[in-house]
């Protein structure tokens, strides 16, 4: 049971019940936590600005796709959680641009990006869930291309008012968190076992936070680009 709650993974039978491993799991479960807290907290309380139609289906896309950042741990199928991800990013390619309006360059590019990733990968696990093999080529070119979109969408709101930099580097954490873990899991799994190696997939909730705290930012007041860090200060920032 406590294997279930905290690594959201399949039992691995042979593992014994020892303290190390009852401890790394109990450890593992405190970013998923942290995420449920930083998710149902909602924005900060007072007025919330005025906002236009785009900010308000970003903010509702946001909240979808963090939803079902949630859940999907819970889910067994694999390609199922994949392609509905990546159906429920497709809104924020086309919403973001619109929200950050100067603060995105070559907003034209970075959509088209999008697209490539979110609609290709859509597109690249249907045919992979038919039976259709697809080279690899084609998967390693759709996830460059959500990489490089991921990095234009935070640098524009690294520079827009609205949001602060510990949202920020939330999404620059939770980005590079799968290139570290997965190389560190297959270690981990081979010299200490699968407990270790589920453990190390904790870290993946932080993209899931940016997608939560990215929507409550918007209905907190605008703040000139100067004055995130001083706004940090005023607030309990994680």
């Amino acid at each position: 049971m406590l294997w279930r709650l905290t690594l959201f993974t399949p039992v691995d039978e042979s593992t014994p019940a020892t303290w190390p491993n009852v401890l790394v799991m109990l450890v593992a479960g405190l970013p998923c936590a942290w995420t449920l807290w930083q998710c149902l907290r909602g924005p900060l309380a007072g007025p919330p600005p005025e906002q236009d139609r785009a900010v308000r289906r970003l903010r509702i896309a946001l909240y979808v796709s963090t939803a079902n950042g949630l859940i999907s741990p819970l889910m067994s199928d694999w390609f199922g959680v994949a392609i509905l991800g990546s159906v429920l990013m497709v809104p924020l390619v086309v919403l973001f641009p619109s929200v950050l309006g100067s603060s995105l360059r070559h907003a034209g590019q970075v959509r088209a990006m999008g697209f490539l990733s979110y609609g290709g990968g859509v597109a690249y696990l249907v045919l992979e869930l038919v039976g259709l093999r697809m080279p690899d080529w084609l998967a390693l070119i759709c996830a460059g291309a959500g990489l490089l979109w991921t990095i234009l969408i935070l640098r524009a709101q690294r520079e827009d008012g609205r949001w602060t930099r510990s949202t920020v580097r939330y999404g620059t954490v939770g980005l590079v968190v799968p290139f570290v873990s997965i190389p560190v899991a297959a270690l981990l799994g081979a010299a200490l076992g699968t407990v270790y190696a589920d453990a190390t997939t904790a870290l993946s909730v932080l993209f899931t936070i940016w997608l939560a705290r990215s929507a409550h930012e918007l209905a907190r007041p605008t703040q000139p680009a100067g004055t995130v860090a001083g706004a940090e200060q005023t607030v309990i920032q994680s």
